[in-house]
């Protein structure tokens, strides 16, 4: 069968791919060291120990090019990978384009989202350690929810520490959470000394990403039995995601097909690291293929942020990072793609995207509601709204195309499902939802904050 009679490309279980891909193998210029926020002095293994599986640790700063996924997650993967990728015909027909448009749909897996690829993993490691309990935080709440599952399967207890304008936004991810044996709280909370001087100073406070991190590190790092779990940004989180895209390369491979242009979103970097770090050494050897990260204009972090060293929180409990940044202290709106508000981006997106290896686009809330309705319309999808970013971003680079009357195979990233987003859908269908300007005096109001190194 021809690829344009094909509207979904299944690899078979057997191809499921047996190693993770380490970009940092690869990297023309390796990453600069992750800093103790104490010392300011390169950290050790021992530094993050406290709060991290050893495995882990070993994973993040690893330069193997593939680190073998144990057989225990590969079984647990097999219950929804390989992932589907689909041919967009109907997207197509309504864009009157001549490319051919390609999506991973990562909504297929038991909580809706590409997550679980690094849940699993991370709790497999805490859990073959003897880690009891885990903390982290949640933006939207895929990840929350991917860890709830992922702990319920190796029986240890979930605490998740939710963004407070998610979690009233989206109350239903709370309760997905329960389902799986998690316990989630609106962050800041009461529970933690980082929570309560957030409050102390203020009380309405939407809270942020880097503010529930404080909180589930501070809460990791005050007992013995518990372990922190981060779900986007660092290393082996990337690492875990990597599957998506050599699932990618194998699929297109079926059909005699290769891309020109692989976009994701990008909030934290992992559901864009995840399609596009296999592709880096194509590229390296001269495949002319480009790799493009879609964030919101509301949270610009690769378009307007510096590439400095930050803390990943707002308080300075964890390491500072050379990443592009906003400033820990930085606020983002609460626009609905909630994913996708983070100060920071992952290190190693960050010198890829320095190293030009990478681009970066933001685009606008209404835009990126606009291209989801669409999407939805012609393919029967609902889409969370993190992964419509990647969506927009498509749609421009087919009408681009289009003008410029050439023809280029896209693919892109469908990180998750919108099903428990539809509030924020409800919002943009009566005209509720708002485009945030994002300006240099904000941005240098939070830069301000930035740590002296």
């Amino acid at each position: 069968m021809s690829r344009e009679e094909l509207t979904k490309i299944i690899l078979p279980e057997e191809k499921l791919p047996k190693y993770w891909y380490n970009v940092q193998a690869d990297m023309p210029n390796p990453l600069e060291p992750g800093l103790n926020p104490k010392t300011k002095e390169p950290l050790t293994p021992a530094d993050l120990e406290p709060i991290f599986a050893k495995d882990l640790i070993e994973q993040e700063v690893s330069t193997e090019r593939y680190i073998e996924i144990p057989d225990e997650i590969r079984e647990l993967y097999k219950k929804w990978r390989p992932a589907p990728l689909f041919r967009a015909h109907g997207l197509e027909k309504a864009l009157d384009t001549n490319c051919r448009i390609y999506y991973k749909y990562e909504g297929v897996s038991p909580v809706g989202s590409h997550k679980l690829n690094s849940a699993l993993a991370q709790v497999y490691y805490n859990k073959k350690q003897g880690i009891k309990r885990i903390t982290t935080e949640t933006g939207a709440g895929q990840w929350g929810t991917a860890l709830s599952l992922a702990c319920q399967i190796f029986d240890v207890e979930c605490m998740v520490y939710m963004v407070k304008v998610s979690f009233n936004q989206k109350p239903y991810r709370k309760s997905f959470m329960q389902m799986y044996g998690g316990k989630c709280v609106a962050s800041p909370s009461e529970l933690t000394e980082s929570g309560r001087s957030i409050l102390a100073n203020n009380p309405d406070s939407p809270g942020t990403l880097a503010i529930a991190i404080s909180e589930a590190v501070e809460d990791a790092a005050s007992r013995e039995d518990t372990n922190y779990s981060l779900g986007s940004v660092l290393n082996h989180v990337c690492l875990h995601q990597t599957i998506i895209g050599q699932e990618v390369k194998l699929q297109m491979e079926m059909i005699d097909e290769y891309p020109d242009v692989v976009i994701g979103a990008v909030g934290g970097g992992s559901n864009f690291a995840g399609i596009a770090f296999p592709f880096i050494p194509d590229k390296l050897a001269g495949k002319n293929v480009r790799l493009v990260g879609v964030e919101p204009s509301a949270c610009p972090t690769l378009t307007k942020g510096v590439f400095a060293y930050d803390y990943g929180d707002v308080v300075g409990h964890t390491p500072m990072l050379k990443m592009y940044t906003l400033g820990h202290n930085y606020i983002p709106p609460g626009i609905h793609a909630g994913g996708l508000r983070y100060h920071g981006q992952s290190p190693l997106i960050s010198q890829l995207y320095y190293d030009e290896l990478l681009e970066a686009v933001a685009v606008r809330q209404n835009a990126v509601f606009e291209a989801a309705m669409l999407f939805s319309q012609t393919e029967g999808i609902l889409p969370a709204p993190e992964s419509s970013h990647a969506i927009r971003a498509t749609i421009d680079e087919a009408l681009r195309a289009q003008e410029e009357g050439v023809s280029k195979a896209i693919v892109f990233n469908v990180g998750g499902h919108g099903h428990l987003d539809l509030s924020a859908y409800d919002n943009y269908l009566t005209g509720k939802t708002e485009d945030v300007e994002f300006t240099d005096e904000i941005l240098q109001k939070s830069l301000d904050s930035l740590p002296k190194v």
